[in-house]
């Protein structure tokens, strides 16, 4: 019963440390589950004692600590925590030993943190000035090494000790941080933090260790020593090899945003400069730019609603690194232009035009190659990242970016509904299936696995006709749903004979365009057929479009095509508003619709528009 009510009180005191003052990030790393090669050394965490440094951003009388045990199987004692300016960087473990403070999470000097949870001391007394080295001292309980959660991509050296205490002569060093979240800072109420989205480039694989000298560290001095900005807090929340949609270490950019963007205290700027990791892995570099792009928008939608100013951060180049091919490249080109271009982004920082080679502007500028892997910048290059952007945008008051854009996607043929393909006698092969997140609220659901050979009966086929009017390369695509590898292809044929399929259409768990089929067609009547293939594979929407990007969303209605490219508008005569699913709304209601313009030369343009309550 004791237990019970001392975890009461600690959490009531947590919860009143986080509701009193403006707080605001100062320093913060990306956790994850530590891999195993990276896990604590010998004595291990167990009953010993660690000393690990860390820089901050901005200074401040009072702080408090965060510490995680998220990815952890089981609970980790913590007995006591102190903090104390460090004498060094990461260097050595030395502090000023009269400026050391001891921490309480609930007014107690320990604290058990669950699988899972995190801990928040209560706010402390401690004297930090700006870029100020401090010392983060945890002296453990019960703690597992193999099951840690922490950030191997410290940059900073680490000390540990067996057994509780404070003298680390002799300790074994580590170059990884363990437990530790977060340090923020009280500060006044114009104060605030940026938080940045990356992976190793911005964790800093190629800067110094124990210099502090990635390209966040070089904007945090930066903006400190530039009076307008010199109470913005810098977070670095890079995971190295980390991925945007999967696949990469640690939480995908996806997963995690929330927590590492929109759940850091008092931020005010975000920057997204995470991609890399992603393109350089896959099969579809453009493909895969308009997914991360669809990531950018929601991020950039629930900032907004926070108040939060969001910045686009280019990709930089890595042309003769492994990740590098014209597919991967084509990829980064239209990730960047769309950060370049976009109304949503609140400003660019052009990393990509700092560091990419004049002469072959697909490649980095040699003097900035770490270890010429072609793809890490050195010291050098992080200088000059850090050093490229306008600190101006760290001032700017304007009003908030744009929620959506409108609706660019050229070159539409056809847009069509798969279940609008099925009637009584073709595509019975296919269920009828309903899901709200599927245009117009249903779908297509192969039921028979026919691998061998194609089908050859209209059951299991569905045939999409159009027709073209100006010969020219078609790009035919379908917005599925194929959960894994064994549900991801369909049989098609052109014009009669049916010799191929579309496979790899994989999209993990949620509807997504891809490619069905592509090449030169000339004017006339054409028809694809689609076969089952494998079952469950789902289908939701077609789209003919020569147009080599695939389209985003739910796409257009039937009402968005023929348009031959997005061009600016004569005068319009007539203004027509539909549905998603294409049903014309007129007036039309709050919520997403297409806008149709038709102007008096004939020239018709589209454009997504949301409408708020």
């Amino acid at each position: 019963m004791k237990k019970t009510a001392f975890v009461i009180a600690c959490l009531l005191s947590a919860a009143a440390a986080l509701a009193d003052g403006h707080w605001v990030g100062t320093w913060g790393t990306a956790p994850q589950l530590v891999e195993n090669h990276n896990n604590p050394p010998s004595p291990g965490l167990g009953n010993n004692s660690l000393r690990q440094i860390v820089q901050v951003s901005i200074g401040g009388d009072r702080v408090r600590l965060k510490l995680t045990n998220e990815f952890s199987t089981a609970a980790t004692e913590i007995k006591a925590v102190e903090l104390a300016r460090a004498k060094t960087a990461g260097s050595s473990s030395e502090i000023d030993e009269a400026s050391t403070v001891s921490l309480t999470f609930g007014g107690q000097p320990s604290v058990s943190i669950p699988a899972g949870g995190k801990a928040v001391s209560d706010p402390v007394d401690f004297r930090m000035d700006n870029r100020e080295n401090v010392a983060i001292t945890i002296h453990y309980g019960a703690a597992s090494s193999t099951s840690v959660s922490g950030h191997p991509g410290s940059r900073t050296t680490s000390y540990l000790k067996a057994g509780n205490t404070t003298d680390f002569s002799g300790a074994t060093k580590t170059d990884h941080w363990y437990s530790i979240l977060a340090l923020e800072v009280e500060a006044p109420a114009e104060a605030g933090a940026v938080a940045i989205l990356g992976n190793s480039i911005t964790d800093g694989r190629g800067s110094t260790t124990n210099a502090q000298n990635r390209w966040a560290d070089v904007l945090s001095r930066r903006l400190l020593a530039n009076e307008p900005t010199s109470k913005v807090g810098v977070l670095n929340m890079g995971i190295g090899g980390n991925c945007v949609l999967g696949g990469g270490l640690g939480p995908a950019a996806v997963n995690r945003y929330q927590r590492d963007l929109l759940g850091q205290e008092g931020v005010k700027w975000i920057i997204l400069f995470e991609a890399v990791n992603d393109l350089g892995y896959t099969g579809n570099g453009t493909q895969t730019a308009q997914r991360i792009i669809e990531v950018y928008k929601q991020i950039i939608r629930e900032a907004h609603q926070k108040g939060i100013y969001v910045f686009g951060g280019t990709i930089t180049p890595f042309k003769n690194s492994s990740y590098f091919s014209s597919d991967h490249e084509n990829g980064r080109s239209a990730l960047n232009r769309w950060i370049r271009t976009t109304k949503m982004l609140d400003g660019v920082i052009d990393f990509d035009q700092a560091v990419r080679n004049p002469e072959d502007t697909a490649a980095m500028q040699q003097q900035f190659l770490f270890e010429n892997d072609w793809l890490h910048l050195n010291a050098k290059g992080y200088e000059t990242m850090g050093g490229c952007i306008d600190l101006n945008l760290f001032t700017k008051t304007d009003p908030l970016a744009a929620d959506d854009e409108e609706d660019s996607y050229g070159g539409v043929l056809l847009w069509k509904e798969a279940e609008d393909l099925r009637t009584a006698s073709v595509g019975t092969g296919f269920a009828l299936m309903e899901d709200a997140a599927a245009s117009g609220g249903r779908y297509l659901k192969t039921v028979n696995n026919i691998v061998n050979a194609a089908p050859a009966d209209s059951a299991n086929m569905l045939a999409l006709r159009f027709t073209v009017t100006t010969a020219d390369t078609y790009y035919i695509y379908a917005r599925v749903n194929c959960p894994t590898w064994d549900d991801d292809s369909y049989w098609t044929g052109l014009d009669g004979s049916m010799n191929g399929f579309a496979n790899g259409l994989q999209t993990v768990g949620a509807w997504d365009w891809k490619e069905l089929w592509n090449g030169r067609l000339k004017t006339g009547s054409h028809q694809l057929t689609i076969g089952g293939r494998e079952d469950g594979a789902c289908i939701d929407k077609l789209c003919v479009a020569a147009n080599a990007i695939p389209p985003t969303g739910m796409g257009g209605s039937p009402a968005t095509a023929g348009i031959a490219s997005p061009r600016l508008l004569g005068q319009a005569t007539t203004v027509d508003a539909y549905s998603l699913s294409g049903v014309r709304q007129r007036p039309h209601g709050t919520g997403p619709y297409i806008e149709v313009r038709r102007s008096d030369d004939g020239l018709v343009v589209s454009r997504k528009i949301v409408v708020r309550p």
